[in-house]
């Protein structure tokens, strides 16, 4: 664990680590401030950081897994301790570090007896495992455990769609999400028109990426939002022969600014 002092700068507006640590292989935090604030910034920035760094940024994890011998999701295999269901779940546990853009495949291919855990899955080079002790399946009997996996690069949440098992495929619910949680507060300081904010942001994340990590992709991720608004207006924007647009009344415009 690594703690600073906390300095605050009145000229020029700055951030800083004053905690980090590693909790776990699986959950990583860090706390930061940014200051001098004026007074309603700190509020305004620590909600849209918030925003960001839950939602903005990509993870990568097992969306799919495919076995042509299990007949449904909550089977049960002979020789194996736990359900299909079970396994699916622990599959969905493995967090994952990549630089991969799209979808690629990997697999396992155990036998028993013994456990499966995650350093059994079998990867392409551009995925690694964050921790590799994390349990998959206990094997009872010598029986070979033989799956393949889809490992996808996104963001937020992946919702799994009724699917025909028949192919013996099966998706897995999905948070793509590596920051776990963020917090943030706000310290006041001076008086009157000279009243200025100190912002404090928490950040807890999955071990894929570190909090100093998250905040900074968090932080690109906002400005290429906002960069569009730095050019000049489009006066012929190039809609699709304008089939998106959509008709608003003035009414719509005065509840909005009401």
């Amino acid at each position: 664990m690594v703690r600073e002092k906390v300095t605050v700068s009145t000229r020029t507006l700055q951030w800083k680590c004053v905690e980090s640590r590693a909790d776990s292989k699986r959950l990583y935090y860090g706390r930061f401030i940014l200051s001098p604030l004026m007074k309603g910034q700190a509020n305004t920035t620590g909600i849209a950081m918030r925003r960001a760094l839950l939602g903005e940024i990509e993870g990568t994890c097992i969306t799919r897994v495919k076995s042509e011998n299990v007949l449904h999701e909550y089977a049960a295999i002979t020789g194996i301790q736990e359900s299909v269901h079970e396994i699916l779940m622990n599959l969905k546990e493995i967090v994952l570090r990549s630089n991969l853009y799209g979808t690629c495949e990997a697999s396992i291919c155990v036998r028993g007896p013994g456990y499966v855990t995650a350093q059994d899955i079998i990867l392409p080079p551009c995925v690694e495992i964050v921790d590799n002790i994390q349990h998959i399946a206990s094997l009872t009997e010598p029986i070979n455990l033989c799956i393949g996996l889809e490992i996808e690069r996104n963001r937020g949440y992946l919702i799994k769609m009724p699917h025909n098992v028949q192919d013996g495929s099966y998706p897995i619910d999905t948070v793509f999400m590596p920051v776990r949680n963020v917090n943030h507060s706000i310290h006041s300081y001076g008086n009157g028109n000279e009243k200025q904010e100190i912002l404090f942001l928490e950040i807890w994340t999955n071990g894929s990426l570190t909090p100093k990590e998250a905040l900074h992709e968090a932080s690109r991720n906002l400005i290429d939002l906002f960069i569009p608004f730095l050019h000049k207006e489009e006066k012929n924007f190039p809609l699709e022969d304008n089939q998106h647009t959509v008709a608003l009344s003035p009414y719509y415009f005065l509840r909005s600014i009401g």
